[in-house]
Order: structure tokens, then C-alpha cells, then sequence
């Protein structure tokens, strides 16, 4: 998750490496002030995925085909706090945080693209949801492509938000992992957020819209973040299953289910980049952006012409965080393509 002006990311962004702190939760989650209350419409349970291993699973309500979000690698199922209940009217919707971030279980024991697919699997069982739609997130998109390649009857779409990276689509003529990894290294970099940005989470939330021109709900943000005692935002978390995360990856290159897949070509770098008068950073953002923009078209093309079921859409300037920074235009697509679904 990338707070305030760059952030040098988690794995998670492997496919577009953007700005984002390595912002990782431990098991136990942080302590609330007693003041504070998560103001998010759901309802929170645990499913056991696994020996000794619970999941959180978010339940925000709602009419029609269950609808599941998956987030990104680093986040917790709290980053779609406010984009959940905007699709409410249409779907039921449901959000899983993955083993070993936020406040669900952990164990390293066979820790891979399809056990992590498994594991959704098995929340889908534990709710008895038939044949839901799944939308997900930078990594969220291995566990879709995991289970469409070994399970297409489970389900019955696929919404990829910036996910449709070489973890979850490599038919060998894409861009590899490794140029993504590269990638990062050309991105300009940013101190962290201190001082008043760290006097309570509301200071937070509004650093963040300062340096990316949009921001995270409070729910995420204290995920991400412990509290002190006098509610100042404390030391970031760190997450077990974050060491792990891309082991057990596979190149997945049959998605035989219908598929919505957003990028963002080119991608946002952060109104910090654009008000920076460091030239420096104006230089490297320009390396960043031109090394980028040619690997993100390549890759969208490639799981264009390799998936036939699949819907491509480019939209230009968006944030990696696309469904944050692009929301109006994502609910939009998502509409128009799950309106098709029968």
C-alpha cells in the first residue's frame, strides 16, 4: 500500500512495482483506541482454510450473485472498506484478507499460488457461495487465474484490477517477472510519512490524498499501522506471510472463463512526483514512467490476445490502486461486463 509520496512496495507489485510502503500486519491485530469504530457496513467472520489457519472474511451485504473481492498482496480485505458497499445494490458482496496479513492465520507449510487459491475455495464452501464472481487486486489476480485454470466451474467471472501481471497471466510472450522486479529500481523514491502526518490517522489519510490524490480508508490504514496510547499513528506492521508471498508461483495461461481485465497504461507516479522540483526525481520519474508504460502495454496485450474470454480495458493516468483512484470508471466497467454474466 503506498501511503504518501513513493513507496518502496511490498512484492505485491510486482506487476507495475508502484510507490507503497512495505506496510505488513502481524497476526495480532492492533489494538483500537476505544474511540474509534469501524464505520465500514460489515460484518467480520473467520473461516478455517487449513490447519490452524483462519481466515478474516468481510460480509458487506447486499442483493444478487455473490460477489468476492481479493486483495492485493500487503492489504487486508479493509482496502475495499468504501468500494465494497458501492456495489452492494447489485451483488452480495464479500471480501477475504489471505493467510498471513491483517488478522488471519498464517502457516508457511506449502505456501503457493494454489494453496492460496485453495484457500479461497474453501471460504467460498465454508459460505456456501455457487459459482460467484471473483474480483481481485495486484496479486489477488494468481488466486483468481489459479482457480479459473483448475476450477472453472466454480465460478463464474473474473475481474482482474491491475492483476492481470505474469503471476496471473504467462504465455511465455509477455514481459517476465523478472523485467517487473527490475522495473521498481527505476522508480523514484520518497522519504516515509512522519511528523504531522503520524498525528492521528486522520492526518494520515489526508498525507496520503496530498501525495497521491487519493487516499485509504481508516479501516486499512489502522490495519496497517499500530496505535500509541494517545492515538498517534505507531510503528508500521510487519506480516509473516509477506517473506513467502511469490513462492510457489505458477505461469498460468488458460483462463476459460469470462474476464474483465483493467490496467492502467500509463500509470499515475503520485501528485508528489508531478509537484516535486527535485530533478532527480523529475529524471527518474521519466525513466520509471517510460520502462513502464512500454511493459504494462505489452503485458495487457499479451493477456488480450491469449485470453479469449476476456475484456481489456486501458485506462490512461490511473494509480495501481486503480479501483481508488479510477473508482467511478472501474464500478462503470465491472457494471457493463458482470451485466453480460448470465
Amino acid at each position: 500500500m503506498c501511503l504518501e509520496p513513493q513507496c518502496e512496495g511490498n512484492l505485491e507489485h510486482l506487476g507495475p512495482v508502484y510507490c507503497r510502503f512495505s506496510l505488513m500486519v502481524p497476526l495480532h491485530a492492533a489494538q483500537q483506541p476505544p474511540t474509534w469504530k469501524d464505520s465500514s457496513p460489515h460484518t467480520t467472520r473467520f473461516v478455517t482454510v487449513d490447519k490452524d489457519v483462519r481466515l478474516e472474511v468481510l460480509d458487506w451485504g447486499g442483493f444478487g450473485r455473490p460477489l468476492v473481492l481479493l486483495a492485493g498482496g500487503g492489504d487486508t480485505a479493509h482496502v475495499f472498506d468504501d468500494f465494497a458497499p458501492k456495489l452492494t445494490p447489485s451483488f452480495h458482496v464479500y471480501g477475504i484478507t489471505r493467510r498471513g496479513f491483517g488478522e488471519s492465520g498464517f502457516s508457511p507449510e506449502g505456501y503457493g499460488a494454489d494453496r492460496l487459491g485453495d484457500d479461497v475455495l474453501a471460504v467460498l464452501d465454508a459460505l456456501n457461495l455457487k459459482k460467484p464472481v471473483l474480483a481481485g487486486h495486484s496479486l489477488g489476480g494468481e488466486e483468481m487465474s489459479s482457480i479459473a485454470t483448475r476450477y472453472p466451474s466454480r465460478i463464474t467471472g473474473l475481474v482482474y484490477l491491475e492483476a492481470g501481471y505474469p503471476y496471473a497471466f504467462d504465455n511465455g510472450k509477455g514481459p517476465t517477472m523478472k523485467e517487473f522486479q527490475d522495473l521498481k529500481n527505476l522508480a523514484p523514491q520518497a522519504p516515509p510519512p512522519g511528523g504531522s502526518a503520524l498525528a492521528s490517522f486522520a492526518a494520515l489519510r489526508q498525507a496520503c490524498l496530498r501525495g497521491l490524490g487519493f487516499t485509504y480508508l481508516e479501516g486499512e490504514l489502522r490495519q496497517q499501522f499500530s496505535t500509541t496510547s494517545d492515538g498517534r499513528v505507531g510503528k508500521q506492521r510487519d506480516f509473516p506471510g509477506d517473506a513467502v508471498m511469490l513462492q510457489g508461483m505458477k505461469k498460468y495461461a488458460d483462463i476459460p472463463v469470462p474476464a474483465l481485465a483493467i490496467f492502467a497504461i500509463p500509470h499515475a507516479q503520485g501528485k508528489w512526483v508531478n509537484d516535486s522540483t527535485d530533478p532527480k526525481v523529475r529524471e527518474a520519474a521519466k525513466a520509471f514512467s517510460a520502462a513502464d508504460l512500454v511493459l504494462t502495454t505489452r503485458q495487457a496485450k499479451v493477456f488480450e490476445d491469449g485470453v479469449p474470454t476476456a475484456h481489456v480495458v486501458r485506462l490512461r493516468g490511473a494509480d495501481h490502486y486503480v479501483y481508488l483512484s479510477n473508482e467511478a470508471d472501474v464500478l462503470r466497467e465491472m457494471k457493463s461486463f458482470l451485466s453480460t454474466i448470465r
